[in-house]
């Protein structure tokens, strides 16, 4: 839980959440950039081919990364019928552009670790704003890419499986956001301890923060 660093440390809240919003921000606009770019309007319609968080912060998701540690933004809408290839595909490559943004993200902003800009110290608030970044678009990156609705990897996954496994696979596309609501609320608001996302996401986030850092 993020939210009570408000009360303990409040400079430290602003900058986690300065560099929450920055990741979010990224995050969407990345889908709205590339739907945009295989020929969708509805992006641009919409105007979320912007990097001004206000178009792209969705408050609920906002919320629960401050009580659950988990959320997401705005979802960007698109029309695949608009797509200079094939629909399926197309939505795959626009879901996987979120995550990919923000693993780019974590590289620019892990940038200062590899050239030792911290060896000799630094602002405590450039450190921390370089290890929010890092967290948080990480995060952003592996947690998005869980294979189930409405996260990106399910669109992802929906696109590289053959048709009939595709087909068979979008079935369960209803009944994603009430197992993703339920495992998140098990996880953050019950004492069982489950932690069923840290799990998930744990050893892929770790793999990737060192690949990044070195």
């Amino acid at each position: 839980m993020i939210l009570w660093q408000l009360f303990s440390d409040p400079q430290r809240f602003v900058v986690a959440m300065a560099a929450l919003v920055v990741a979010l921000t990224v995050h969407e606009f990345a889908h709205a950039f590339w739907a945009d770019r295989l020929g969708d309007p509805t992006p641009r319609r919409q105007r979320r081919l912007t990097l001004n968080p206000l178009a792209h912060l969705d408050p609920f998701g906002s919320l629960l990364f401050l009580l659950a540690g988990f959320g997401w933004g705005r979802p960007v809408m698109t029309d695949p019928r608009y797509y200079r290839l094939n629909a399926r595909v197309g939505m795959a490559q626009v879901a996987f552009a979120g995550p990919l943004s923000n693993v780019a993200l974590a590289m620019l902003v892990a940038l200062p670790l590899r050239f030792g800009f911290f060896d000799g110290g630094a602002p405590d608030l450039a450190a921390s704003f370089v290890a929010w970044s890092l967290r948080w678009n990480i995060l952003l990156a592996v947690f998005n890419m869980i294979p189930l609705a409405p996260l990106d990897g399910f669109k992802v996954l929906l696109g590289v499986l053959p048709s009939a496994q595709a087909f068979a696979f979008a079935r369960f596309e209803q009944y994603g956001p009430a197992v993703l609501m339920t495992i998140i609320f098990v996880d953050a608001f019950t004492p069982l301890h489950l932690n069923i996302l840290g799990r998930l996401i744990g050893p892929p986030s770790q793999f990737l923060l060192r690949a990044i850092v070195g």
